[in-house]
């Protein structure tokens, strides 16, 4: 896992409109691009929840994607929606799948990874593996294709801690394409974008409680 100094960030989100992949009674379903944080950052308003709401004023937000990841996320349009969806993440109702380009050719073809997570406070938003204080993470993996020195992963995380697809990567040896945060300079700068995006979710609706699942491929 990259262990160097703190690279400098520079907030310079990506401009247009959000786009919408589905639009229920209830519910919203978006392709969130990479590079906008999900909700206002300290000192930076703009996000996704800004954009959505000017469009959609009662869009209410359920859960997050990291800014550099691209992907689905859902909002809910009505109070009774937002607590619908908020039970199903608490319970782990909620099927989500990632793809992501790694460095390096991984072994084997799945596993799991179960290792637990916990803030570095000192370097801040980075994360990290602690077996004493970390809180239970685990991610199962699948190789779904190789090429040269890259692999290219689907991802199913079955806890939803922060950075846990990125640290785990790391963690097996392997980081994400373009991870400014976990990956040494020739896999950073290998993409011009983290390699990483939601591209499936599959949950209950709000109302009448049919499973659902929508998909947006992968834009690398």
């Amino acid at each position: 896992m990259y262990d160097g100094p703190k690279r400098e960030f520079v907030y310079a989100p990506p401009a247009g409109k959000i786009p919408i992949v589905h639009r229920g009674e209830d519910y919203l379903i978006i392709d969130k691009p990479a590079g906008l944080l999900s909700v206002p950052g300290k000192h930076d308003p703009d996000c996704v929840e800004a954009r959505l709401r000017a469009v959609h004023p009662d869009a209410l937000t359920i859960h997050r994607l990291d800014m550099a990841t691209s992907g689905l996320m859902v909002f809910a349009l009505t109070p009774h929606a937002q607590r619908h969806f908020g039970l199903q993440f608490e319970n782990r109702q909620v099927q989500k799948t990632y793809v992501a380009r790694v460095g390096g050719i991984v072994d084997g073809e799945g596993g799991i990874i179960d290792e637990p997570l916990i803030a570095d406070w000192p370097n801040r938003p980075r994360q990290k593996v602690c077996y004493e204080h970390g809180k239970s993470a685990v991610t199962e993996w699948r190789v779904s294709s190789r090429e040269d020195d890259v692999t290219r992963m689907t991802l199913y995380p079955k806890t939803g801690r922060s950075h846990q697809l990125r640290v785990h990567m790391a963690w097996l040896g392997h980081p994400i394409l373009g991870d400014m945060i976990y990956a040494p300079d020739p896999l950073f700068l290998a993409a011009d974008r983290l390699q990483l995006h939601a591209q499936k979710i599959r949950f209950r609706e709000p109302t009448g409680g049919a499973w659902v699942e929508y998909e947006v491929p992968a834009p690398f």
